[in-house]
């Protein structure tokens, strides 16, 4: 099943990979049923954020306590990978919630889409919308 994604996230995820090079960014993503319509970005309190990524756990409660009231659902999250490839790492590989999310990878050249699944990140189609 592919997601679709708005044009305005594509450009906050490259934006938001850009300013926080060289460490990794990372944030929220929010939307409604397939459609991911928002990236919120969210400090990364990792104690090595140039090669490891944590999403300050504020951010994660404010967000989820926001779709509770009513905004959009929290379907996913991103970080990128500054001097890397647009793929789990083996941490994201061992870390991975398998929660069923979606996850998007941002890389210099490109970003990629995946689904958690209980057995393991899966690649994720996509398509662009203007909205």
């Amino acid at each position: 099943m592919a997601v679709e994604v708005s044009i305005a996230v594509l450009d906050t995820l490259r934006a938001e990979a850009v300013h926080a090079h060289p460490c990794e960014c990372c944030g929220i993503l929010t939307g409604k049923g397939d459609c991911i319509t928002a990236a919120l970005p969210a400090p990364n309190i990792h104690s090595f954020p140039e090669t490891h990524f944590e999403i300050d756990p504020g951010a994660l409660i404010t967000a989820h306590r926001n779709a509770r009231k009513g905004a959009e659902q929290v379907l996913g999250y991103y970080h990128s990978h500054p001097q890397g490839p647009a793929h789990p790492s083996e941490t994201d590989r061992a870390l991975s919630a398998r929660d069923n999310a979606v996850w998007a990878i941002i890389a210099p050249d490109k970003i990629t889409w995946w689904r958690d699944t209980a057995d393991g990140f899966s690649p994720l189609p996509y398509s662009v919308t203007s909205g």
